[in-house]
Order: C-alpha cells, then structure tokens, then sequence
C-alpha cells in the first residue's frame, strides 16, 4: 500500500494527483569516466516540477531499496527484497548539443521491485484522482497497475518509455520494442495523453495511438508536436545548452500536467513543458530551479489561468487550439528564464570541472 508522506492522519482527501513510478540512482559516465551520480527517476524529475507549481498536493508510489541513498521529499516504499534502481548513461564525447535521448547508452545495472497493484491507494480511500501519472523508467509498471491506475484517476498520463522499453539480460542495455507488443496496447482508449520522444514515437505508431488519446511527441532543440484525432500542431521550443539530457522528458511531463491543472489550453501547456524541459538539459541531475524564476512563473500561471484550477480535469474539456495569449505566454516564460542565466553559467563552469 502507497506510503503517504508527512504521516498525518485522515488527509486521504487533500491528494488531487497520483504519480507513479520508482526512483532511480543514476551514474553518468563519459570518455569511461564517471562525471556524475545523481537521484533519478521521472517521478523525481517531476515532483520537482510539482512542488513549485502545484496548488494542491500529490501522491506519489514509488519504491527503493534499503540502500536509497538520498533524502526526497515524498518517502517511497523501501523494498526489503531488492536494490535500488540503477542505470549507467554512457554521454558521448564533446558537447553533446543533440538534445535527443539516442545521444546516450542505456544501461540498467540494477532494478528494484515493480509497483504492485496492492501499492496503489485502495478505491475507497483516495480516488478518483484527477491526474494520474504513470512515469516508469526501468519496466517498474505492468500492464495490471496500468489498468488500475485508469481505474482510480480521472485523466491519465503515460510516459511511453516506461511501456516499451527492454533491457537486455546481459549488460542491461536499453532497448526499444513496438508498443503493440509490449502488452499495453490494448490500455490505449483509456489513456489520456502518453508522451514520446522523437525517438520512440516510432515505435507507437502515431497514426494508430492518436485515434484513441493526445500524443506528445518531444524534439529536443526542436520544440513538441502534439496530435490528436483531428488534427496537429507544433509547439515552439525555448533556447538551451545541454549538459545532460537526462530528465528532460520528465521534467517536460511535469511542466505540460501543471499548465493543464492551473487551466491551460493543451499547446500553452505544451509551452510550459518545453520551459521545463529546456531549464533541465543545463544542469546535471535533479534541476536546481531559482526560486524568484518560479515565483514568476507562477505569477504568470495566476494570470493566464482558465476559470479554476483543474478546470481541464473537472469538465473533462481539453482545448487544442494556442490561446490568444500564446505569445505573451512564451515570452513571459522567457523573462522568467533570465532569472537563472547567471547561475545556469556558474554551474556550466562547474560541470566542466567534472569533465563534461
């Protein structure tokens, strides 16, 4: 059963979201040498998201080992059966500007235990969600805690990655395979929007996934294009300097479900999360976002809000068309990223000083 944080007892009914997917030690490696081990997984890419933006809180299931060597915000289930998730990201040499996930190797080293149905909330206690996410990284979510997690939220997002990934039995090497033999598919109709990069989209058959749900594919440098049953639209990206492409996606994720919670249009939403997304490439790890840019960005999001928060998820209404403020919108969010330029420049110096 999920593990609620702050250990208060009766708040079932303050959670609004469900995120679910486990937390990850990841160890970065170029030329052979290890510049980097930070905390990983999408849910920690995107909790990080969440708790600056969020206005109303989110459960998270998620599960470690005995060894989880850092302190996060929202505990997860330690697992007394198995280790800690580890993958190895081999970067490629030089500067890495690509943008794109296919700029690595995968590997996972280790993999803790998956998220078992048992581990979601009970329905009678803390559903319907409005938001569900479900961000698996290393084959942590079956197609049975899929089934469930629709069951218990009102709208559902999928990271495609956590769907159609394999890992190769020897060296743990990340594969990809179509999703119509991952044995998910069949969940399609019931999801709201799953996400892809560039490079998985391939693999989902866009023609086929957008007949049944939004799919957001992510470009890198590039921006997001988002399409659904009737229709497309290309949303523009915001400059930036890779350093690490890890978390990019997620942090993207964690922008896009903020933009719609505070009652964004689908593509102003989008706008948010190619922010985010691009704020995540310069640094290694976990972000580290300046609080005066969230500040702004929240000042921004109170502005630009439709009626009330969760408007989207309450009505069940999503709009695909870019509001008549998304200009104002971008170049606002370009203001705000100014805030960070500074230090985003301090930590590119230290970076180097790791080899990056």
């Amino acid at each position: 059963m999920v593990q609620e944080e702050g250990g208060e007892e009766g708040g079932d009914e303050q959670f609004r979201g469900l995120v679910v997917g486990n937390y990850c030690h990841d160890v970065l490696f170029r030329d052979g040498q290890i510049v980097g081990q930070t905390l990983g997984g999408a849910a920690a890419f995107i909790s990080n998201v969440f708790d600056a933006l969020s206005p109303y809180p989110f459960c998270y299931v998620a599960k470690a080992g005995s060894d989880f060597s850092y302190s996060v915000s929202h505990r997860p289930l330690i697992s007394p059966s198995s280790l800690t998730t580890q993958f190895h990201a081999h970067l490629p040499s030089g500067d890495g500007g690509g943008g794109f996930h296919e700029d690595r190797i995968l590997r996972r080293v280790r993999s803790c235990d998956p998220v078992l149905v048992s581990d979601l909330p009970s329905p009678s206690s803390l559903s319907p969600f409005e938001f569900g996410l479900a961000v698996g990284v290393a084959g942590e979510i079956s197609p049975e805690t899929l089934d469930r997690m629709i069951d218990l939220c009102r709208m559902v997002f999928v990271d495609v990655q956590g769907l159609i990934r394999s890992f190769n039995p020897v060296d743990g090497t990340v594969d990809l395979l179509p999703l119509r033999a991952s044995g998910f598919f069949h969940l399609l109709p019931r999801i709201t929007f799953i996400k892809a990069s560039s490079e998985e989209a391939s693999f989902l058959d866009i023609g086929e996934a957008r007949r049944w749900c939004c799919v957001i594919v992510t470009e890198g440098k590039d921006g997001c294009r988002v399409y659904w049953k009737d229709g497309d639209i290309h949303v523009s990206p915001f400059p930036a300097l890779q350093i690490d492409p890890t978390g990019a996606g997620d942090s993207f994720l964690g922008g896009f479900v903020m933009g719609l919670v505070w009652g964004l249009t689908v593509p102003d939403a989008a706008l948010l999360g190619n922010f985010f997304g691009s704020l995540t490439v310069g640094q290694i790890g976990i972000p580290q976002f300046d609080k005066k840019m969230l500040q702004n960005v929240r000042q921004v999001l109170e502005r630009n809000k439709v009626q009330h928060v969760g408007s989207c998820a309450r009505s069940a209404t999503l709009v695909f068309q870019k509001s008549d403020k998304h200009d104002e919108l971008q170049e606002s969010l370009k203001e705000a990223a100014k805030l960070s330029c500074s230090r985003y420049s301090n930590d590119l110096s230290d970076q180097e000083s790791y080899g990056l």
